[in-house]
């Protein structure tokens, strides 16, 4: 292990930092900052902040030909009230590191202590904090950064830790590993009218309550199966908080799913076309948005061949366990600029689970996770 007892120490000090102040997607300024001035003691080549965002990447050269390796986390935390007794829990009321970006910036962070020491004897590595995952706006903002084009990668690795896996253990397969996914916003507009007299006006009543069951009923298959689909109602309002009035208006949000991005304009087009017929139906204006836009995360053969030559030399035991999920990664764009491809960190069979308001990432993955990267990044770039 490149990593010293103190390492260890000043890494979960860092990670509980982090964990103590989170800042949401778009938001994380002073997250970026506080790894900043972590890095300046790891030494890297080059530093670029504010990238596509708050991002930040560091970069570690060997000053000859190579291949350039990113190793990518993420900045961003939650809008979800934590619930924890731990001496470094959320001091912001409502937000919290409930997904583990935190450790996984850690993660990063302990690679930039042994790059320091021992730079990559050829090629260079990059280090990258991604902002705004969350929302799957992050990873296209930095690759649209004009400098992007300075540490544009052949390889692109990313964890994600992964509750319910045994401690320790990783899952990783060829292929897609994470669902497409976007939010769909549907609003639709008539008339207010009395509520002793809804004739007088146009309600959405009808469309709204049929629209819901017709489209989670869209959804079909499980992952792997090439057809998957999933639509999640997420959200629905209508009219307005009062027993006088007939509504005008009314909106839903629902989330689709699907396992690869050309089965996702498909089931685009199916969820417009039932909000189309029934508000023709209905006599309703129709509007439709999406936000939230998730690109399948696909891995790479040959990116796989390196984690699974790196997990067997450090003895950690892999399987394909539960892929494809059916959530989503940002990661997933950084496959059209590289050979990409994310693995899966067991945090325990028993561990609450990501998004739930107890969770807390395993200060103990962070020495698993950083000897895995290492691995892979000595593998690549040392010579001989």
């Amino acid at each position: 292990m490149f990593l010293t007892n103190k390492d260890m120490l000043d890494l979960i000090e860092l990670r509980h930092d982090l964990h103590r102040h989170p800042e949401t997607s778009g938001e994380e300024k002073e997250t970026a900052r506080r790894i900043r001035a972590f890095l300046e003691q790891a030494k890297p080549d080059r530093l670029y902040a504010d990238l596509g965002g708050h991002g930040v990447a560091a970069v570690y050269d060997s000053g000859k030909s190579g291949p350039a390796i990113l190793i990518r986390s993420e900045l961003d935390a939650l809008p979800i009230h934590e619930k924890s007794e731990a001496e470094y829990r959320s001091g912001t009321d409502g937000k919290g590191h409930l997904c583990g970006h935190d450790g996984h910036s850690t993660i990063l962070t302990a690679l930039a202590l042994g790059l320091s020491r021992n730079r990559p004897q050829t090629g260079s590595v990059i280090l990258l904090y991604q902002p705004a995952e969350e929302t799957g706006a992050g990873a296209a903002a930095v690759i649209a950064d004009p400098r992007f084009g300075e540490i544009k990668p052949d390889y692109a690795f990313s964890l994600h830790n992964l509750p319910g896996l045994p401690f320790g253990h990783v899952s990783v397969v060829e292929g897609p590993v994470n669902c497409a996914s976007r939010g769909i916003k549907i609003r639709f507009s008539g008339k207010t009218a009395h509520a002793s007299s809804p004739e007088h006006g146009v309600s959405p009543m009808q469309a709204i309550s049929q629209l819901m069951p017709a489209l989670t009923d869209l959804g079909s298959g499980f992952p792997p199966e090439p057809d998957f689909s999933m639509v999640t109602i997420t959200h629905a309002v209508m009219g307005e908080a009062a027993f006088g009035i007939s509504p005008a208006d009314a909106e839903i949000w629902a989330t689709l799913r699907t396992l690869t991005d050309d089965r996702m304009e498909k089931l685009c087009a199916a969820a417009e076309a039932l909000a189309k017929k029934l508000a023709d139906e209905q006599k309703l204006t129709l509007d439709i948005t999406y936000d939230d836009i998730f690109l399948h995360c696909e891995n790479a053969p040959d990116a796989v061949d390196h984690i699974l030559r790196a997990l067997d030399e450090e003895k950690i035991s892999h399987s394909s366990e539960g892929l494809p999920m059916r959530a989503s990664e940002d990661f997933g764009r950084f496959r059209a600029v590289s050979s990409s491809a994310m693995f899966f960190l067991g945090a325990g069979k028993d561990y609450p689970n990501l998004h739930n308001p107890d969770y807390d990432f395993p200060d103990a993955l962070i020495g698993i996770g950083a000897g895995i990267f290492m691995r892979i990044i000595r593998n690549l770039t040392d010579a001989g």
